[in-house]
């Protein structure tokens, strides 16, 4: 939302049947929020709403709240993806940032890391 750019994803599977079943327990239309305000039908969840939600399935499976976050969950998964293939650029492409130094500091990549990765690779 704030480059106002669409950024590509995956939705798999599992999420695909999960989001499904939700839209049939939810009702509603197409042309109506997948996840509606608490206070009003027409307006779509609030962030705050989700991170008080979050909160709560975070306490709910026995973790400690204050240790997840909305912004520590999305930067999960491509976080693991740069762990298992070092492959930057494909984290880049994901995350829709336009500039590879936005992506470095989002990933909190660090000298220790690239030299790592440099050593792991022959030629």
């Amino acid at each position: 939302q704030k480059t106002r750019r669409p950024v590509q994803f995956e939705i798999t599977e599992t999420t695909r049947e999960s989001v499904r079943t939700w839209l049939e327990h939810r009702g509603g239309g197409l042309n109506e929020y997948v996840f509606p305000s608490r206070l009003s039908a027409k307006a779509h969840l609030s962030t705050r709403q989700y991170a008080r939600l979050l909160d709560q399935w975070v306490q709910a499976v026995g973790l400690i709240p204050g240790e997840y976050g909305t912004h520590s969950l999305r930067r999960t998964k491509v976080a693991m993806i740069y762990k298992r293939t070092g492959n930057i650029r494909a984290v880049q492409i994901l995350l829709g940032h336009t500039k590879l130094d936005s992506t470095v500091r989002y990933l909190e990549v660090d000298v220790e890391d690239a030299l790592a990765l440099s050593e792991a690779t022959d030629l």
